[in-house]
């Protein structure tokens, strides 16, 4: 129950924001200036919506034990992430950033939007991480086949399996390590199966635990580059 609740508020924030500052640029000042000021860089920072905020609340010692960094802000689109993405990965000069955008495009959390539109942010954000010497990874968008907070929408899973395939082959064309989430996570309806997430959008704790084992392994083949 606990956790349903979580999640249930996680989605509401998906629908109006933590606040006034729409792009989130104020969500993580304080922590990014004080690495700043120490000059404790992160090895990696994750960049993402909600499945990465919660990733970290459940997981805390993955990052910590890591040096990783997680930047993740609920409800948040692409389009978001690319605006904040140098305050919030670019300034923290980590050699490598976790991508993953996506989700809350697919449900029109702010407005419409077409699917390779998310799919030029996610790309604007690799150019330029690159260009700042940061190695990026595209995480697919995991699995949903229906949003507790706009259950209106009903091409979800597909819509999230087609973007996901382009950012396959952007990241197969441009030598780009791509995670594959949605692959080891969905079920035959391209949602989550009912004992990896609560309200089948995030994943339950334990599912973070797969989502982990993936991502060690694509930063550490990228690093190995």
């Amino acid at each position: 129950m606990k956790k349903t609740l979580i999640l249930i508020v996680f989605a509401t924030l998906s629908i109006f924001g933590y606040s006034q500052d729409w792009f989130g640029l104020e969500r993580y000042k304080a922590d990014n200036e004080r690495i700043i000021a120490n000059e404790k860089w992160p090895e990696v920072v994750f960049m993402g919506n909600s499945i990465t905020e919660l990733w970290v609340s459940y997981h805390p010692d993955f990052f910590s034990s890591n040096n990783f960094c997680g930047r993740g802000i609920s409800g948040q689109t692409s389009a978001q992430m690319l605006v904040r993405f140098t305050a919030d990965v670019v300034d923290l000069h980590p050699k490598v950033v976790v991508i993953m955008a996506g989700t809350n495009d697919v449900a029109h959390n702010d407005y419409w939007v077409a699917p390779d539109k998310v799919v030029d942010n996610i790309v604007a954000m690799c150019e330029l991480a690159k260009a700042n010497g940061i190695v990026p990874i595209i995480s697919s968008i995991p699995p949903c086949k229906q949003f507790i907070w706009r259950k209106e929408i009903k091409d979800a899973g597909q819509t999230i399996a087609d973007i996901n395939k382009s950012l396959r082959a952007y990241a197969e064309a441009n030598g780009i390590v791509y995670v594959d989430y949605h692959g080891a996570l969905a079920d035959k309806e391209l949602g989550f199966p009912k004992a990896l997430s609560d309200d089948g959008c995030h994943p339950n704790p334990d599912t973070y635990l797969i989502m982990e084992n993936l991502v060690m392994e694509a930063i550490q083949t990228t690093l190995d580059k």
